[in-house]
């Protein structure tokens, strides 16, 4: 359904809306594996007006975030100046005690920068290692080395930041068991507090995609990428790391708040050129196109380029399929309140299979089930399970 004149603006004062993200699409090159809206190079008088866009949008929210998450791209690749201005216009945005995250690549993270980021309350970290293994970050297309991503983790701990993540990329082709068991044993040596840990894909319009397709590469066989997932699980409990949705992984207190309330299916507003905003049950998403989102600022036009709203059991059936992505699952009662309807005579007919096939388990109270989750097998079909609850 399209909305043209929909604005992430026409959220202002609803404050129900606890979470901001915002989106920074450059970088300095495109991986190998990306299909994010990011572009390579950011010519300087294109990124000076697309944070003077930005910052504009930013004005006008009364809202005070307990979780912002600045994304990308690459949120480090912007110049000093500019991202001393970003940062500075949200300060007043930034409720007491909030999470504020920033995402960062190890070839574009210094001293400085680590400095700034701490003068203007960003209080956790999200770096972009990827790997420690020099041969797969060529294969991923990633410009750093194994060496500078693990310097970047310890400059960050050693500038203060006590909330430290780190994204891992596992089933690469050439890739062994050992091999990534050896990578997560590194890892946890690290000063981390948090870890996501991705399969590899292969998404559609990537070069990866197209040298599978050419068959210039073979992927690792679905087996041999369960057995590397299952690993991640065991060694980084052993090291501390609880696991708390299918790919991320926290010590105690250091779940990453951002994205569990994107996991409670909470309302959000996103900012930037292919964000998504959600609230009431209304999607919106922002053009895709750096210029086009620059040029719709300076005519006073709204970024959002398309918005779909949700019927009411959509919008239930939405909240269970992510939510049966966290480790605790789902609780009857909560979701009853969250969305007005009994779980089970919602979604009864989609759960029988998925128990019978062994991926979900009832949470029970003695005899009485009291909410459901994914089963260690349904963490490797995840994807399935959360499809059926659609």
């Amino acid at each position: 359904m399209e909305t043209p004149g929909f604005s992430p603006e026409s959220f202002i004062g609803r404050s129900m809306i606890s979470s901001l993200y915002i989106h920074i699409p450059f970088c300095r090159r495109k991986c190998l594996y990306c299909d994010f809206y990011s572009m390579p190079g950011h010519p300087a008088p294109l990124a000076r007006d697309y944070v003077n866009a930005l910052i504009c949008r930013i004005e006008p929210l009364a809202q005070r975030f307990s979780t912002v998450y600045m994304g990308g791209g690459t949120p480090t690749v912007l110049e000093n100046e500019l991202l001393k201005r970003l940062l500075g216009a949200l300060g007043k945005n930034l409720a007491q005690g909030a999470e504020f995250t920033v995402e960062a690549n190890p070839e574009s993270l210094d001293r400085r920068k680590l400095k700034m980021f701490a003068d203007f309350g960003v209080n956790r970290l999200s770096v972009g290692i990827q790997s420690l293994d020099d041969r797969k970050l060529k294969k991923l297309g990633r410009i750093h080395d194994a060496a500078r991503g693990v310097e970047s983790i310890k400059m960050a701990a050693a500038a203060g930041f006590g909330n430290v993540s780190a994204d891992l990329i596992f089933g690469v082709p050439g890739e062994s068991l050992e091999d990534w068991r050896s990578e997560l044993e590194e890892a946890a040596r690290l000063p981390l507090t948090h870890v996501s840990a991705y399969s590899l894909t292969y998404e559609k319009g990537t070069p990866l995609f197209t040298a599978v397709k050419n068959r210039s590469i073979v992927p690792l066989e679905d087996e041999v990428v369960a057995g590397m997932y299952e690993a991640s699980i065991d060694i980084l409990a052993l090291r501390g790391f609880k696991q708390y949705e299918v790919s991320n992984f926290a010590r105690e207190g250091f779940g990453c708040r951002h994205n569990l309330s994107y996991w409670e299916n909470n309302p959000y507003i996103g900012l930037g050129a292919s964000a998504v905003s959600y609230s009431d049950g209304v999607r919106t998403k922002n053009v895709s196109d750096v210029a086009e989102y620059i040029r719709r600022h300076e005519e006073g036009r709204p970024a959002g380029e398309s918005s779909e709203k949700l019927s009411p059991p959509r919008r239930a059936r939405e909240t269970a399929a992510v939510k049966i992505r966290t480790k605790d699952g789902i609780d009857f009662a909560w979701f009853r309140d969250k969305t007005g309807y009994d779980f089970m005579d919602l979604e009864g007919k989609a759960v029988s299979p998925l128990i019978e096939e062994g991926l979900l388990k009832f949470r029970k109270d003695g005899a009485t089930p009291t909410g459901i989750a994914l089963k260690r097998k349904g963490f490797l079909f995840c994807d399935t399970v959360s499809s059926a609850l659609l």
